[in-house]
């Protein structure tokens, strides 16, 4: 199971960790984990190339561990950018959290 953690300030997502392989498919093959690293990822790099957010990014491809923390203070247009790719990752995760429950758990600290 793939456990994510959204870590939320001011109602503002600012980190994300997830932890563990889905188990849904074999490696290579689960179209699970596949689906919820392509969302979070893509988020990442959203961040960093569209936004121009520093991100501290620590990553093990063999646990499934991926943390993403957004280590500056942002304001006007970074802030609104980052707040749309964060939200709509979290739209993205929490949709697949409802259609795959056994496989990723979700949760949201503030």
């Amino acid at each position: 199971m793939t456990h994510v953690e959204i870590f939320k300030r001011n109602n503002q997502i600012y980190k994300i960790v997830c932890d563990g392989h889905t188990g849904y498919g074999v490696a290579g093959e689960d179209i699970c984990c596949a689906s919820l690293s392509s969302v979070v990822q893509t988020a990442v790099l959203g961040l960093m190339m569209v936004a121009g957010v520093n991100v501290e990014l620590e990553r093990d491809e063999k646990r499934g561990y991926l943390s993403a923390e957004i280590v500056e203070d942002l304001d006007g247009e970074r802030q609104i950018q980052a707040n749309a790719i964060l939200d709509t990752m979290f739209c993205g995760i929490a949709d697949l959290n409802e259609g795959f429950s056994d496989f990723i758990e979700l949760e949201v600290k503030s």
